[in-house]
């Protein structure tokens, strides 16, 4: 079987959300071909196999490629996020992905797409199905979507050992219980966790039936306060203005989040514990009010194994049978935190430029490779916001977030971009203000005020942390 080969502007492995957001804004601004390959049958990436009743955390008008809405633009009027944007389900993202390729890029014939493929690196990838090998010459550069590894619980391999007999299965088949097991028992704290929890009361289980693992537990964000609609202003930049405003009057690290908890900007399921996980998990109101039904919340580190008649974890160990179905939630969304310059010698590497928001990161980067001249410039408008795993992270990725937002709003043409791009959301909520709205503009006056001692006590407190106090 002789090699295939191409020639192409960029290519592009991977796409998942993050490449189809990269793809879009090259194809809307540039004149460029682009070559896509990916391990998967259609677009979409982890969307392919994610869980049967996953949705979006934070809503559809914040999601997807810029040129195309996945948002219809409606409030749920049912459910748990009652009153609150849509957020779309699993189904509808992966045919949103599929309608992109199908109906946009390749039109084009500026794309060509390959799936089921595996990427060798150099350019060169293979079929899975048929062995046919390919080479791609670059003209400009490779874009690497594949760098943050994110991993799914139906393929997540658990850190721990599962005994034979023991009912183990990741939240993925809870839809296929097809008869009542002696209780749930679920492994992880995280988003998945939650989820899952969600998932069995919804369906009417009994909260005194549920056992949950939570190894950590973990800051969440208010889902009110992302509603990038004019209805939710005093919400969702209220929400920005408040967090501000605790950053700058706190005295200590431990006092900045406590005042983060009274003014709305965060929640936590157990008021008695203090939290020290922070992914950026996003829930309402009466989502957590749910959570908060289940008693039976172990805390005694990570699970080591599961046995016939107990599960032992690293403090302690609790019963269990046979009985019990046991739900792996403990796989990491992203498995890799390590941060590095997304823009480099013939790669681009997309990372998040703004706090939760991977998406909206990865249609900035593309624009701004696009519009400037060299990656040394590229770097400095494009600075990694670190993904967060502890709460200390929190205070690393809000300082990044700020100085890239204090770095754009110097660039006329930037904040141009950011008005008109439907992924950025708030700049248009902003911008829509009118002069005589007292109660948005004494919004926005105080993010303004507090910004600049925010950002101070910010590094304060980072320097403080280097040097191994954390008080």
């Amino acid at each position: 079987m002789t090699m295939e080969t191409h020639t192409t502007d960029y290519l592009i492995v991977g796409s998942g959300a993050v490449g189809m957001a990269f793809a879009d804004t090259i194809l809307t601004e540039t004149d460029a071909n682009i070559v896509i390959i990916d391990r998967h049958h259609k677009p979409g990436g982890h969307w392919n196999v994610a869980y049967p009743f996953v949705t979006l955390h934070q809503p559809s008008a914040f999601y997807g490629v810029s040129s195309r809405e996945l948002s219809k633009g409606c409030k749920d009027e049912v459910g748990l996020n009652k009153g609150l944007n849509e957020l779309a389900t699993g189904a509808e993202v992966s045919a949103y992905f599929e309608n992109v390729m199908r109906e946009q890029f390749l039109p084009t014939g500026r794309v060509k797409y390959y799936p089921m493929c595996d990427y060798k690196g150099n350019g060169n990838f293979e079929s899975i199905l048929t062995g046919q090998k390919y080479h791609v010459e670059v003209n400009k550069k490779i874009v690497d979507c594949t760098y943050l590894k994110t991993t799914v619980p139906s393929t997540h391999k658990p850190n721990f050992t599962v005994a034979d007999g023991v009912q183990f299965m990741p939240l993925n088949d809870l839809p296929k219980i097809q008869s009542p097991p002696a209780g749930y028992v679920i492994v992880g704290g995280g988003k998945t966790g939650i989820d899952a929890v969600l998932f069995l009361l919804e369906n009417g289980a009994n909260p005194d039936d549920i056992t949950w693992i939570m190894p950590r537990d973990a800051w969440l964000l208010d889902r009110q306060n992302t509603q990038p609609t004019e209805e939710f202003f005093a919400s969702s930049m209220g929400a920005q203005a408040n967090q501000m405003e605790a950053i700058a009057n706190s005295t200590s690290i431990k006092d900045m989040f406590s005042r983060l908890e009274a003014s709305g900007v965060f929640l936590r399921i157990d008021e008695n514990v203090w939290p020290t996980m922070f992914h950026g998990a996003t829930i309402s109101k009466m989502e957590l009010a749910e959570l908060r039904r289940v008693r039976n919340v172990v805390r005694k580190g990570r699970v080591t194994s599961i046995l016939a008649n107990k599960i032992v974890l690293e403090g302690g160990e609790i019963e269990t049978t046979v009985k019990h179905i046991h739900v792996d939630c403990s796989a990491s969304a992203i498995s890799n935190l390590t941060i590095k310059p997304i823009f480099s010698e013939g790669v681009i590497t997309p990372q998040t430029v703004r706090s939760y928001q991977p998406v909206f990161s990865a249609a900035f980067i593309a624009h701004v490779e696009a519009s400037y001249p060299n990656d040394e410039i590229k770097n400095k408008i494009c600075n990694v916001v670190p993904l967060p795993n502890t709460d200390l992270d929190w205070l690393r990725l809000t300082a990044a977030f700020l100085m890239n937002q204090h770095i754009w709003s110097q660039d006329p043409d930037l904040k141009k971009w950011l008005l008109n791009n439907r992924l950025d959301g708030f700049s248009k909520l902003v911008r829509a203000v009118k002069e005589d709205d007292m109660e948005k503009l004494m919004i926005l006056k105080r993010m303004r005020d507090n910004g600049k001692p925010a950002m101070a006590k910010l590094q304060g407190y980072l320097a403080a942390i280097q040097q191994g106090q954390t008080a």
